[in-house]
């Protein structure tokens, strides 16, 4: 399956979401193939870190649009793809062979405009295409309620289907992705861990 992880916003956490999924799937002994259509390439730098640690599992970064386009579908494979609106073209393109989008929202009303633009993108151009979105990012704080509300604002959106897990704003997801790790692979047992795998199971249950 090709997985497109997407937002028309930036600093949604689309890169380190991308990652972890890979990660994860590397750990379920999944074959699985990573492409950055990322303008920073930030992939490149994290696995360079990996590579410097001799962390395993091993990621496999495949390269751009150009690698994309020229790529042959391998049996029993997972692939990742990061994408940037910053590079609209390539984003598409990735999006018309990917067999599903997941977009990581952050609980603002300019997040929620934002994917609902890119939804709205997605089924213009490309025609129906399965699209999911959950909440990332969130206040820990109990009593605030943009989470609550920007959920709710999911639920109405035409065309995209809101994942019941949130991912929070904890350090953890900065800390691993510096040190070009998992945030599951730095503690395992820590609340962002448990919110990455509760994620990684909706996504790929048959992996569980």
């Amino acid at each position: 399956m090709m997985t497109v992880v997407g937002n028309l916003k930036g600093g949604t956490g689309k890169s380190t979401l991308a990652f972890n999924l890979a990660v994860w799937l590397s750990h379920q002994q999944v074959k699985t193939r990573l492409f950055d259509l990322d303008p920073q390439n930030t992939f490149k730098d994290v696995i360079d870190v990996r590579i410097e640690q001799n962390i395993e599992p091993v990621l496999s970064l495949m390269g751009g649009i150009d690698a994309l386009n020229t790529w042959q579908a391998e049996k029993d494979c997972e692939v990742v793809i990061d994408v940037s609106a910053a590079d609209k073209p390539s984003m598409m393109a990735a999006i018309q062979r990917a067999d599903r989008v997941v977009i990581p929202c952050a609980p603002s009303q300019a997040d929620i405009w934002a994917t609902q633009k890119f939804t709205s993108m997605i089924h213009h151009e490309l025609g129906e295409k399965p699209v999911f979105a959950f909440i990332n990012r969130a206040d820990t704080h109990h009593m605030v309620v943009e989470t609550q509300e920007a959920e709710a604002a999911l639920e109405l959106i035409k065309g995209l289907k809101r994942l019941p897990v949130r991912l929070h704003q904890r350090t953890a997801f900065r800390r691993s992705f510096s040190e070009g790790l998992g945030v599951f692979e730095l503690n395992r047992n820590d609340k962002a861990s448990q919110e990455m795998l509760a994620l990684a199971a909706l996504l790929y249950p048959q992996y569980v």
